[in-house]
């Protein structure tokens, strides 16, 4: 792996934020772009990228500290290194939605049409993300004798499955169904409910490929990603279903 991309004098530039800045760069430009062609909207403030990732941030470290509570609260010096890694994904992902929200109500930019365009988004930033977990060497799978098998500096020569590959895999795909859908779209949300959906469903059964230091709700069987996947598809699937009731009761 090349967790250090370069040095520059002491200061050592991180393969994995080099990664996280260019997934946050290349998203930001598809967002304006969408929402231009869309929407109308001639030039979505940056302030809305500012905030998405400062909720993010502290969303994403918040998860992680919660997945070890004691070890943390043992160890708070720890909780003061907030730039090494460490972050939980449906944990930005969870605290990013009401802050989307509440900004495109204030500004009277449309939730719905804009959720879908944000779908593609985190699929975009998540996939190169994931690509920085790759080459940090963090997030990595169980041992495996299997071909695709390969070693991370924590794996001590262990092989192991490349779960992050296996997830960036999966997010492109995810990617492509959407835009497959989005040609043939019922209704308004619906690219960004489906999203919910597929990755949660992608996500449990990724989880069990996964051999990292991560929390579980039931040790071993059932991780705070699938626990969390599961309440979100339950309501997903209640609001999906309670939108197309909607539809159908219109009169056309």
């Amino acid at each position: 792996m090349h967790p250090e991309l370069f040095h520059i004098g002491k200061t050592i530039i991180y393969t994995y934020a080099v990664l996280i800045v260019l997934g946050t760069l290349v998203a930001s430009i598809y967002t304006k772009w969408r929402a231009k062609k869309e929407l109308g909207i001639i030039e979505l403030s940056n302030n809305f990228f500012y905030l998405v990732f400062i909720a993010g941030f502290v969303g994403g470290k918040l998860f992680f500290y919660l997945e070890r509570p004691t070890y943390f609260l043992a160890n708070p010096k720890l909780m003061l290194d907030n730039f090494s890694g460490g972050f939980v994904f449906y944990g930005s992902f969870i605290a990013i939605i009401p802050v989307v929200i509440w900004y495109l109500k204030k500004y009277k930019i449309p939730v719905l049409p804009m959720l879908d365009i944000l779908a593609i988004t985190t699929l975009i930033v998540h996939s190169i993300g994931r690509l920085g977990c790759f080459f940090g060497g963090c997030c990595y799978g169980k041992p495996t004798d299997s071909f695709v098998g390969m070693t991370f500096p924590k794996t001590n020569g262990t092989h192991v499955h490349p779960s992050q590959l296996y997830e960036i895999t999966t997010l492109l795909i995810i990617m492509v169904i959407l835009l497959y859908i989005k040609k043939r779209q019922q209704f308004k949300g619906q690219l960004f409910l489906l999203y919910i959906i597929f990755y949660a469903i992608a996500r449990s059964i990724l989880e069990l490929f996964r051999g990292d230091r991560r929390g579980f709700i039931i040790q071993d069987y059932l991780s705070h990603s699938q626990f969390i996947g599961i309440i979100l598809i339950l309501m997903t699937l209640f609001i999906y279903q309670k939108i197309k009731l909607k539809i159908n009761l219109t009169p056309n």
